[in-house]
């Protein structure tokens, strides 16, 4: 009895234990899907707000949204594109690599250029204009020339795999034409030599009765029940009436 009561405390344990785990994993995860939502909606946020001063305010201030936006765009699309074709694409682990350093410049660039926006004299921030253009056109040129690099290739590599493909396909296509040989054609001075060597009553005879020396005719259609496919219906018997 008391190893009866001892299994199943273990028992309710092991279940208590599960359910711990189990609720400590959806909770993990709904906290992620949480966080990933609210910096979707922060960036989205942010990028409305960029384009509006960019477009809305002139000056400093509208260059300065104007770069933001620029940076931001640039290396989240090329971010989007390495990640997406290195799962199919090996070799782009590295280029993945050389972005994740390339994004620590641009995370500083874009610090850069926020603590630009509050700052009061626009006098003194429109001189630094220049250098933070020069920058962010760095940074974003080498940026989209990995995403340009990265959709090269892999457009390459799907032409050659189509080009390879529809090369095969041609050859059985045309392998599939050819099901059957030509039949060769019949010797006529042999059967001419034969038919006169052949004496005229048995010749005769063989036309009378309608005998063929030369075996069944490759003419002749073959019976259908003999060559019936899987796929035919079967024909229904004629009723008389």
């Amino acid at each position: 009895m008391e190893a009866v009561i001892l299994i199943l405390a273990l028992l309710f344990c092991a279940f208590v234990a599960l359910g711990v785990y189990a609720t400590v994993k959806v909770t993990k995860a709904a906290k992620r899907g949480v966080d990933r939502t609210l910096d979707q909606a922060r960036r989205t946020v942010e990028d409305t707000t960029l384009r509006a001063k960019s477009f809305g305010q002139a000056g400093a201030a509208g260059e300065l949204a104007r770069l933001r936006l620029s940076l931001r765009t640039s290396m989240r699309a090329t971010q989007e594109a390495l990640q997406a074709g290195v799962g199919q694409d090996a070799s782009l682990k590295e280029s993945l690599d050389l972005f994740h350093r390339l994004s620590a410049h641009g995370l500083e660039l874009d610090a850069d250029l926020k603590s630009l926006e509050r700052e009061p004299d626009r006098a003194w921030v429109a001189g630094q204009l220049p250098e933070l253009t020069a920058r962010t056109e760095r940074i974003t040129g080498s940026a989209d020339a990995l995403r340009r690099a990265a959709r090269d290739r892999a457009l390459r590599f799907a032409e050659d795999d189509l080009s390879t493909l529809s090369a095969q396909i041609d050859v059985e296509a045309g392998a599939l034409r050819h099901w059957t040989d030509p039949e060769p054609a019949p010797d006529t001075t042999a059967a001419g030599t034969e038919e006169r060597g052949r004496p005229a009553g048995t010749a005769g005879r063989a036309a009378d009765t309608g005998e063929s020396t030369s075996g069944p005719s490759a003419l002749t259609a073959p019976d259908p029940r003999l060559t019936a496919y899987p796929w035919e219906k079967t024909a229904r018997p004629e009723t008389t009436t």
